[in-house]
């Protein structure tokens, strides 16, 4: 079968399978690499405040790098409408953040943020947001995927900064802020329970990466898939190969049937010449 694999044409059909497999092989290496997310920064990094500003810009996806670090930014709340959303869980209560629009100074093209204020146990129409300049100290996430329903008692399931920006009409940052801590100008305290709100607690992300097993899998069918391509240029060497031992056993039939008939003919014409004497 050597013989038969190392015809031109079969060798040049063995460059082409291997040069399919690479490939799979290559995008077997990217699935797998997918598969893991990417680590998010240590604790010792992202529990030391820095400025929103200095550390992540508006009008950009929020990268795993950016967030859970926390941030300080200044400015002050702005005056459109606080938007509550829905089923937010506080020591073991359902209830619902309250979320306001915060513009950042010095921001890029003047920029807010949605900063979440708080915890309140029901749909209520949280109290006004503190007014004047204020510092708001809170851990940076990304945004949540908007859900296709309607708010239920005003509350919106998710929180979505697309959503977000066609209602309060500005532009924003994609992302939000969990707020630990909020101070006027003077140092008073104007966070949450300063408002008739409870704080909430955002701890930093588990450290360990995020397995995506469905990247695992296609990865692991590109293999198959690369090895396939070898078993497929294997499988027609092998019936190539059948084909030649075929057509040799039909010629050697041929031959000896030939070979028969003479041998034949040959004792007839000798018994032929036998009866004549």
């Amino acid at each position: 079968m050597l013989r038969t694999a190392l015809k031109p044409q079969w060798i040049l059909a063995l460059v082409g399978a291997l040069a399919v497999a690479s490939v799979f092989v290559l995008l077997s290496q990217w699935q797998f690499d997918r598969s893991q997310s990417e680590a998010p920064p240590p604790v010792t990094t992202t529990e030391t405040p820095v400025e929103l500003t200095a550390h992540f810009e508006p009008f950009r996806p929020m990268l795993a790098a950016d967030a859970d670090q926390v941030v300080t930014a200044s400015g002050r709340f702005l005056p459109q409408e606080q938007v509550l959303v829905a089923h937010r869980i506080d020591e073991g209560r359902e209830g619902y953040w309250v979320v306001a629009p915060f513009s950042v100074d010095d921001a890029p093209g003047d920029a807010a943020i949605a900063v979440v204020r708080g915890w309140q146990p029901d749909p209520t129409p949280p109290g006004p947001a503190p007014e004047g300049e204020l510092e708001v100290t809170g851990r940076l996430l990304p945004t949540e995927a908007p859900l296709d329903q309607a708010p239920v008692d005003g509350a919106y399931a998710s929180l979505s900064v697309a959503q977000l920006i066609n209602l309060w009409d500005v532009d924003a940052y994609s992302g939000f802020l969990a707020a630990f801590d909020v101070r006027t100008a003077a140092g008073e305290d104007a966070g949450a329970v300063a408002t008739g709100l409870d704080a909430i607690e955002i701890g930093p992300q588990p450290q360990e990466r995020q397995v995506n097993w469905l990247n695992v899998f296609y990865g692991i069918e590109w293999v198959v898939f690369a090895g396939f391509a070898v078993f497929l240029w294997w499988r027609l060497v092998v019936d190539d190969y059948r084909r030649e031992q075929e057509e040799l056993a039909d010629e050697d039939e041929d031959d000896l049937a030939a070979t028969t008939d003479l041998d034949a003919d040959a004792r007839q014409s000798t018994d032929s010449r036998s009866e004549d004497q």
